[in-house]
């Protein structure tokens, strides 16, 4: 049965819907599969099955038209791996990911477990501390740039960069806008990392520059490869470490249950994105004409497929927004994408957030939290800053 598509003047991307967006998620997936968002002309899927089904027919919502919401910024973003669709996809996924496989990663399991413990010891000693500049900035600042053997210029605007290209996935509203300089940065940067000798030998990054010496990939593609070295890594595990810090510090009987099972991590950390899933959702074009859920979607259609919805869709999980450490699907999440397209550093990400939940439950007995402020950001969710103390 097809159905007729609704609409709404609803702006999930207005001040007032990114610092509370969960009702107004809840709006669209009660309107219907498929809302069309007048104000932008594309559509929104907001329910969990839709959204997982879109992600899984990768030849029909293709990424090659870019996964933004505007065709200008999309077209400026083409050749990194998360613009393409298979084969050519494939062939870059291969190169760029790599060294994050499971095999890889457990090579330096190790050195971030010392790491995780020696920042929880500092901010034990140091008493309150903000949750993000000092925790979930901090960490991935610590780890992610020496892995990937970034040299120690552009650090300190590594996460400038960062918010701007993620920013410049929404519509061309005044925080993408203010991204730009910061845009222009970035691709220089880029640009002279790009050159022999710019990267450290033993880093990962380095083995882009091989695979172009070796003919594998283009030269001209290593500047955006390399961004997605940079871009991804960093936002999206500082949003989910802080809003770890808070679901915790809010329900310390779930913060019991991990001290006394510390096995709960993995599955923790889980719930943690898929309550507060850090990218609000990235965008797909229709390739061919296609009904989704009864609803019509023809051929160009751009859709805006919402993870921060889905993964509270009352349709696919019992008590929805509540936190439970336990939950027994929690890994069904979409909080790093599906498919072809998952997210590649999400062995990253999981290796970084396991280290410092199993170090702060070893040594924390309760996580006090402030009222947290929540950045106006286009396509991350997270909080902007929050006082923490850690009591023993």
């Amino acid at each position: 049965m097809t159905i007729t598509t609704p609409s709404t003047d609803l702006d999930p991307y207005s001040d007032a819907a990114i610092l509370e967006p969960y009702e107004l998620y809840r709006t669209l997936r009660d309107l219907g599969p498929a809302v069309r968002l007048d104000r932008y002309d594309a559509w929104a899927v907001a329910r969990y099955r839709d959204v997982y089904d879109a992600l899984h027919d990768h030849e029909t919502f293709i990424s090659g038209a870019g996964v933004g919401l505007t065709d200008e910024l999309n077209r400026r973003m083409a050749g990194a791996p998360i613009t393409m669709d298979p084969p050519d996809h494939t062939k870059l996924r291969a190169v760029v990911g790599k060294p994050l496989q499971p095999r890889e990663l457990r090579k330096y399991k190790e050195s971030v477990r010392e790491r995780a413990e020696g920042l929880v010891d500092l901010l034990i000693e140091r008493g309150a501390f903000d949750a993000v500049v000092d925790f979930a900035q901090v960490f991935p600042l610590s780890v992610v740039p020496d892995l990937f053997g970034w040299p120690e210029e552009g650090r300190d605007r590594f996460l400038a960069w960062a918010s701007a290209g993620f920013n410049a996935l929404g519509p061309l509203n005044e925080r993408t806008r203010a991204g730009f300089p910061a845009l222009g940065e970035m691709w220089e940067y880029l640009a002279r990392m790009a050159a022999p000798g710019a990267l450290k030998e033993d880093g990962w990054a380095a083995g882009l520059l091989a695979a172009a010496e070796d003919g594998t990939i283009s030269r001209e593609a290593l500047p955006t490869l390399l961004g997605d070295y940079l871009t991804p890594s960093l936002d999206t595990t500082v949003s989910a470490l802080s809003s770890a810090l808070w679901l915790f510090g809010a329900h310390p009987d779930q913060w019991d249950k991990v001290r006394t099972d510390p096995s709960l991590v993995p599955n923790a950390f889980n719930e943690v994105i898929r309550l507060e899933s850090p990218a609000r959702g990235f965008t797909r074009q229709v390739a061919k004409d296609r009904t989704l859920s009864g609803v019509d979607l023809p051929a160009g259609t751009r859709v805006l497929l919402l993870y921060g919805s889905a993964n509270r869709d009352e349709r696919q999980w019992t008590a929805a927004d509540e936190f439970d450490v336990t939950r027994a699907d929690a890994s069904a999440h979409i909080a790093f994408g599906h498919g072809v397209h998952g997210c590649m550093g999400q062995g990253l990400a999981r290796m970084e957030a396991h280290a410092l939940l199993t170090a702060l439950a070893a040594k924390v007995r309760r996580i006090e939290v402030g009222e947290p402020t929540w950045r106006l950001h286009n396509t991350i969710r997270g909080i902007e800053s929050m006082q923490v103390t850690l009591h023993v």
